[in-house]
């Protein structure tokens, strides 16, 4: 696409609506004829941008580690770390909820020896993995992506807690800690706020390739692309790292970025929190409250435990909470942390659960508001298989952009949309897939058995592909046989195909009309039929503008010392719960 094109169908926009559901940002760059909403810099509404520290791990690695003194290259993270009570040498980085770095589900195999290629074991989400039967083809796919690995947000408690303790280490009124413990005595905070970390740019680079590879064959030469992030620095960058790994370093020359206004006041499927007011509101507070609940208990021998090495500093449970999550910050950041092997396997463990609880309740099922926040994407996702645009909505979805075909494409084979933790989590539950809607009890203990796991569905860099595929017939509900056809009687059938990190999500789990499949797809045309209610469960402007029932999670001790450490999640639960106050 020329670079006339794109100011022909730039004032194409700017005449069919001159405000972005608010107000239409004037461009202040040189060219003021692009708008807002194209223009990659200078940054708009970037949000907090401060960088931490350079790391050097090549002086601060103390590995190798354990009595073997065995050696294992950091690639580019050091993750291998004596943890006690780790019998299996598991990693405790994938049991990090939203802070884990990107990893996909559990492995699978699979055997190709006849008719239809089978898979011998179930992983993932609980359904075999099955490639595509002869015949059949990928036409779209829909690529909803979060940002990669970043910095603490900016206020939350992890950075306060971290810059107090390193402020009384500096003035010599921590006292003088010991054992496991003695690094802090030397200790100084040095993370940044909010932007990605190097791992973070690395995670989206390498998806970028790895779908280049799953699915460059449906991008179209002679074309250019329309895909969406926010304006926040660590979405741009994310989106921009992603297409030069799809694309290459050229890739302006193959697509446009979007950028959605992310902020208050501006409708935003990407980020559908701001437009919601009781997602922001106590009513909403509930995954916090069952968090808190779980973590007074989980962490009371490591509270103990800690407390003996550093006898002039007083920690409590939250503080010991925030070290925890130092552990996976700095990792992210500097490589290493001398934070994480302070807390046994499983302790890490119970964290794990603690993110889970916190998600349940403010994000999916348990959540007044969930579906609701993720609503406006599902809309989107609905308009674009159905090939129309947006022409009314009552969600949080962004008219003057989703009304428009030059901004809201219904032609495009790849679709690639860059969002964040919590909004991925309302929109799996805007979808309705209640699979991750059993209740989590805030006593525990955690189940190894239970669906929702944060780690597996929202690590940084989580990626959530939807698949349209076409088939010559219908394809057989039940392909574990590699003696049976794949096909049964019948026309061309559509199906439509979930992979959260690289694994099936068996769509009939949660709509009994999609069938027990064992590919886990559903028929295209059921999906659609079952997605006509899902406005209407959303129940968007009661739920976000209403008098709502609390969460389930409501009731819980103390809730001052959970506001200070936890203001929007990674993302939204840190932020949120800095207007909380004192409840």
């Amino acid at each position: 696409m020329s670079l006339s094109t794109v100011l022909f169908l730039a004032s194409i926009a700017f005449g069919q609506a001159a405000y972005l559901d608010k107000k239409e940002v004037t461009s202040t760059s040189s060219s003021t004829t692009v708008p807002q909403y194209f223009q990659t810099t200078p940054e708009i509404y970037a949000g907090p941008t401060q960088t931490g520290a350079a790391p050097f791990l090549a002086a601060t690695n103390p590995a190798p580690f354990g009595a073997t003194r065995s050696f294992v290259a950091n690639a580019p993270l050091e993750t291998a770390l004596p943890i006690a009570g780790n019998a299996q040498n598991a990693s405790i980085f994938h049991l990090m909820g939203q802070v884990s770095p990107y990893f996909p589900n559990p492995e699978y195999a699979f055997r190709n020896d006849g008719k239809c290629p089978v898979v011998d074991v179930l992983s993932g989400f609980g359904v075999q993995e099955m490639p595509l039967p002869p015949g059949a083809s990928i036409g779209q796919v829909h690529v909803l992506h979060r940002h990669g690995s970043r910095y603490p947000t900016s206020g939350s408690g992890v950075s306060k807690f971290g810059v107090a303790l390193a402020s009384q280490v500096k003035a010599g009124t921590a006292g003088n800690f010991t054992g496991a413990l003695s690094f802090l005595n030397s200790w100084s905070y040095k993370l940044g706020s909010e932007i990605l970390v190097p791992v973070g740019r690395q995670e989206l680079f390498d998806s970028g390739v790895l779908h280049y590879y799953d699915y460059g064959h449906l991008y179209n030469t002679s074309t250019k692309i329309i895909a969406r992030t926010t304006t926040q620095d660590r979405m741009l960058k994310s989106a921009e790292y992603f297409m030069a790994g799809f694309f290459g370093l050229e890739w302006t020359n193959n697509a446009t970025l979007e950028l959605i206004i992310e902020q208050q006041n501006f409708n935003n499927s990407l980020a559908g929190y701001f437009q919601c007011n009781n997602s922001n509101a106590p009513v909403n507070a509930g995954g916090n409250n069952a968090s808190t609940v779980w973590e007074n208990i989980y962490l009371q021998n490591a509270t103990k435990r800690l407390q003996a090495l550093s006898p002039n500093f007083k920690l409590n449970v939250s503080d010991v909470y925030n070290m925890q999550t130092l552990c996976p910050y700095e990792t992210v950041a500097f490589g290493y942390s001398a934070f994480c092997d302070l807390f046994t396997y499983e302790e890490w463990e119970d964290f794990e659960y603690s993110i889970d609880l916190s998600f349940a309740g403010n994000n999916y099922f348990q959540s007044p508001t969930g579906r609701a926040v993720g609503i406006g994407y599902v809309e989107e996702i609905l308009a674009r298989l159905q090939h129309h645009v947006l022409t009314t909505t009552g969600t949080q979805a962004n008219l003057t952009l989703d009304g428009n075909e030059r901004t809201f494409p219904l032609n495009q084979t790849l679709y690639f949309d860059f969002s964040h933790d919590t909004n991925m989590a309302a929109i799996l539950t805007a979808f309705g897939l209640t699979q991750f809607a059993p209740v989590l009890p805030s006593s525990g203990p955690p189940s190894p058995n239970r669906s929702l796991i944060v780690s597996h569905l929202q690590p940084f860099g989580a990626r959530v592909d939807i698949e349209i595929i076409s088939a010559p017939q219908p394809v057989a509900a039940n392909r574990t046989s590699s003696s049976t056809d794949c096909y049964t009687q019948g026309s061309a059938t559509s199906y439509i195909h979930f992979i959260i990190n690289q694994r099936t999500l068996p769509l009939g789990a949660s709509f009994p009309a999609c069938g027990n499949r064992t590919d886990g797809w559903c028929e295209l045309n059921t999906f659609l039929q079952v997605q006509n209610g899902s406005l209407a469960a959303a129940q968007y402007d009661y739920s976000c503008n209403g008098y709502v029932l609390h969460s389930l999670y409501h009731v819980a001790p103390r809730r001052k010392r959970l506001v200070e450490r936890k203001g929007r999640g990674s993302e939204r639960v840190e932020m949120l719960m800095r207007g909380i106050g004192n409840i």
